[in-house]
């Protein structure tokens, strides 16, 4: 690993936890929809699992991120990487995951996302209850009303690399991704009038899976509700379904790999950097 980099790399996204005023409803849906089983755990929350893939749902507002968790590679590293962020003023707290191993720590974004950080749990090679589709967790995206503090938080505090940002004239910041492994961007955020979860998305093996979670979804007679089409950034064929709560969830393909090198690029803000092929949805 390069000097230049935060010991955070490399870091890969490996769970959600979504909140919900009506989880059974959410759970029933994550089940059928991304093909996953169900464990019930304490305090009434449920781990759904399948391949590549893991969300963790329990009671809260609905719509909601409870926390995003990362695993790094060793021990070594996650013990660097605490180091660091107590050098950059951060003060790490415990972990909320079920789902960490090793010494596991948590941080809040300066919107109170959560975030936390281990090694994956033994035997975690394998989940539980896997499905025929591939799709694997990839990353979230939050919009937030503060997205300096955001960005700065990100890259220059815990150690993400930009990939993109998306410009207004004048050189505003309207959307900035961000990685924390050689895949385009484990995180995003996006310029809009409040802070909240703006999606979440499973990276799928070419256009054809694409093909086939549209059949998947189209069978539970779930409309497809953004795409197909194909971000300018990042590149990737996409779509995006809603779920029960009005939380999107995205499908993707081919999203394009950043050596730790590659500078960041920039786009116009507009709705080619969202969709080269047609309509975007526009945050601001």
């Amino acid at each position: 690993m390069s000097d230049a980099l935060s010991p955070l790399w490399p870091a890969r996204l490996h769970h959600i936890r979504r909140n919900s005023d009506q989880p059974e409803r959410l759970v029933d849906f994550f089940r059928e929809g991304l093909q996953l089983s169900v464990e019930a755990l304490a305090d009434q929350v449920w781990l759904l699992r399948g391949r590549e893939r893991r969300v963790l749902i329990g009671h809260g507002a609905p719509a909601s991120l409870g926390f995003a968790g990362f695993v790094l590679e060793t021990a070594d590293q996650l013990a660097a990487f605490r180091t660091h962020v107590e050098g950059q003023g951060l003060t790490p707290a415990a972990s909320p995951s079920p789902l960490l191993d090793g010494d596991a720590f948590s941080l809040a974004d300066p919107d109170g996302n959560r975030l936390a950080f281990g090694l994956p749990p033994i035997g975690d090679e394998a989940p539980a209850g896997d499905g025929p589709l591939a799709g694997r967790l990839q990353h979230f995206v939050v919009a937030s009303s503060g997205l300096d503090p955001m960005i700065a938080f990100y890259r220059d505090q815990l150690g993400f690399l930009v990939s993109d940002y998306v410009l207004e004239e004048g050189g505003e910041v309207t959307a900035c991704f961000l990685r924390s492994d050689p895949e385009h961007h484990s995180f995003a955020v996006f310029r809009a009038p409040e802070a909240r979860l703006d999606h979440h998305a499973y990276e799928t093996t070419g256009w054809l899976d694409i093909r086939d979670w549209a059949d998947h979804f189209a069978a539970l007679r779930v409309p497809l509700w953004w795409g197909p089409g194909r971000h300018g950034v990042g590149n990737n064929l996409f779509f995006m379904v809603e779920d029960p709560d009005g939380s999107k969830v995205e499908l993707s393909a081919e999203l394009e790999i950043c050596p730790p090198e590659q500078d960041a690029g920039e786009w116009e803000h507009g709705e080619r950097a969202l969709n080269l092929w047609g309509s975007a949805w526009m945050r601001s």
